[in-house]
């Protein structure tokens, strides 16, 4: 995008571009996309229901699994269907406050799957190193108040963004935003002004939360590791290594599409920016899609209670009965 003489003051209404250079066919990548998002719905939406309809799964493990399903229902929610509007019924507006709560539930619904990752790895790291212990650590209350606190830090650090774009910047180049939703390095680079505090900020929110989280996930998998292959019988080291496959494989993506998003919308000046689009809109629509899929087929008493759940449904009633 290249600066214009031209500056508006605090425009009212923003206009998203959809992806850069693809805009012919938009209307034909939406449809993976809302296909990606309904799966999510049904996946977390069943995930959910699973967990909290059988006592056996009211365990810190499953109690996480159903937080971050429930983040990720609300994370797809608040960039797909103005993301559809987009690329399907050519409805680019979006009201500056509007764009703005947006970024901020994105950054914060990110934040908290961040956070509840970490609190997973955590419990397993308890579970796994401190097996006779995990009860007595890990109480009903604790993870009430992990759950507060993910949801707290994310929110109180993602929201001083919201303060300094909406007090500190008055006068935009354009009111174009080169993306399919309502993030934050996009609007900034909207602005005319000096940027450059809310560009070391967002730096700052983006190696406070997942950057601390990760070193601590990764510290909490080397202990793990560590305690599973000095186990001394191998079907010991099997199941507890069993437990950890899905958490890990759900961390991996979500940090891998996360800090590639992060670094190439900053330091990526020469990926085309067609590229960086997409795949940030990707981003954001894996976890939620992948998550309940991974959860479903690597977690044991989660895959036993869905199907016991649809074979109740399946199966027919004896004949004469009521």
């Amino acid at each position: 995008m290249v600066p214009s003489n031209i500056t508006v003051f605090m425009p009212s209404v923003l206009t998203l571009t959809g992806i850069p250079g693809l805009e012919s066919v938009q209307c034909w990548i939406g449809i993976p996309f809302c296909a990606m998002y309904l799966i999510a719905m049904i996946g977390n939406s069943l995930l959910l229901f699973i967990i909290c309809s059988e006592c056996s799964l009211h365990e810190p493990m499953y109690i996480f699994v159903g937080m971050l399903g429930a983040t990720d229902i609300a994370l797809a929610t608040s960039i797909m269907p103005k993301m559809l509007g987009v690329f399907w019924f050519h409805l680019p507006h979006i009201y500056f406050d509007c764009c703005l709560f947006q970024m901020w539930l994105i950054h914060t619904f990110q934040g908290m799957e961040s956070g509840i990752l970490l609190a997973m790895a955590f419990d397993r790291y308890v579970a796994i190193c401190f097996p006779l212990r995990h009860a007595t650590i890990f109480t009903h209350q604790l993870v009430t108040q992990i759950g507060a606190a993910v949801t707290l830090r994310a929110a109180i650090l993602v929201a001083p963004c919201l303060v300094l774009i909406s007090c500190r910047l008055q006068f935009y180049h354009t009111t174009v935003i080169s993306h399919s939703y309502c993030e934050h390095m996009a609007i900034v680079k909207l602005a005319a002004g000096n940027v450059r505090v809310k560009k070391i900020y967002g730096l700052f929110v983006a190696f406070t939360v997942p950057g601390f989280d990760l070193i601590f996930i990764t510290l909490s998998y080397i202990q793990i590791f560590t305690t599973v292959f000095n186990l001394p019988q191998k079907e010991a080291r099997v199941k507890a290594f069993n437990t950890c496959i899905a958490h890990i494989c759900v961390f991996l993506q979500f940090y891998h599409l996360a800090f590639f998003s992060f670094f190439t919308h900053r330091f990526g000046s020469h990926i085309p920016p067609w590229i960086h689009i997409l795949f940030s809109s990707i981003y954001l629509l894996v976890p939620p899609f992948l998550n309940p899929l991974v959860y479903g087929i690597k977690t044991k008493q989660i895959r036993i209670n869905a199907l016991k759940m649809c074979c109740s449904y399946t199966m027919p009633f004896p004949h004469g009965a009521m």
